[in-house]
């Protein structure tokens, strides 16, 4: 069986796009700076979010659903209240996005297990960040 970090290495290896519901503008913000950051590491990063049209040079969407089917979704990390955390579920589990990640502070039990029960890989309560740069994962050859 592998283990918990084995898979969570895997997942962040293989990902290549990653939606980030609640992208704020602001470069104060965590959910601009884990973007940013993932983006310099070579990942490309969708914003999703209702109330801008552009993050970090990237249009931005009012949701995952929103977001064309040709761009595919390989991760959809929640800067989002925990309990705004179903309906966004519920659109991963309807676009086929594998992993959903839940920022610190991000949990939500309900919702985890059906996006389980529907093979999604979630991650609750965790920095994206944090753990990339704890497996030490080599940026992507496609470096923003």
């Amino acid at each position: 069986m592998e283990s918990a970090d084995a898979r969570m290495r895997e997942v962040l290896t293989k990902a290549e796009t990653i939606a980030v519901v609640g992208l704020s503008e602001k470069p104060e913000r965590d959910s601009h700076q884990i973007a940013a950051y993932l983006r310099s590491v070579g990942y490309r990063v969708i914003p999703v979010n209702p109330a801008v049209t552009e993050v970090l040079g990237e249009r931005a969407y009012p949701s995952l659903s929103a977001i064309p089917p040709e761009i595919r979704i390989d991760i959809a990390d929640l800067f989002r209240r925990s309990d705004q955390v179903p309906p966004i579920v519920d659109e991963a589990i309807a676009r086929h996005v594998p992993t959903v990640w839940m920022q610190l502070g991000v949990e939500h039990a309900e919702a985890s297990a059906k996006a389980r029960a529907a093979g999604l890989t979630v991650y609750e309560n965790l920095c994206i960040m944090v753990q990339h740069k704890r497996l030490h994962i080599p940026p992507k050859g496609r470096v923003a």
